[in-house]
């Protein structure tokens, strides 16, 4: 069964995305990025990112320790130290596969940095 989960951005609709997908007990979280967050540093702008995504996978059913993958898309190869420890912050202990691409420019040119996130929510057996 799918289920999407809207965000808050008035382009959902026209571009024709969710901000996340939950699809049986997996959840892939859309390229998110610092929405509201303009003037901060990378670090900021990443932990921005985080709160953005927390929302949207609660709202699936999931949190950060469901993680399996992330992408990070960063627009100065400086920050990735940065960016990586902040990824660290929420991810030491789950360490999922992660990948760290750095690209001309993101859709804000403020943006330091883009995310997405895909989560597999355990099957209760799996838990036990």
């Amino acid at each position: 069964m799918r289920k999407n989960i809207s965000g808050t951005s008035p382009f959902e609709p026209i571009i024709g995305f969710s901000r996340a997908v939950r699809i049986g007990n997996t959840v892939h979280v859309s390229g998110t990025g610092p929405v509201g967050a303009d003037d901060m540093d990378a670090a900021g702008q990443t932990r921005r990112i985080f709160e953005i995504a927390a929302k949207a996978l609660a709202q699936a059913g999931a949190s950060f320790k469901h993680v399996v993958r992330t992408r990070m898309y960063l627009t100065h190869a400086d920050d990735w130290e940065t960016i990586g420890r902040v990824h660290g912050e929420f991810f030491g202990d789950i360490r999922p596969a992660a990948t760290m691409v750095v690209v001309a420019a993101l859709l804000n040119p403020a943006w330091r940095i883009e995310m997405e996130f895909e989560a597999v929510i355990p099957e209760a057996s799996e838990t036990a």
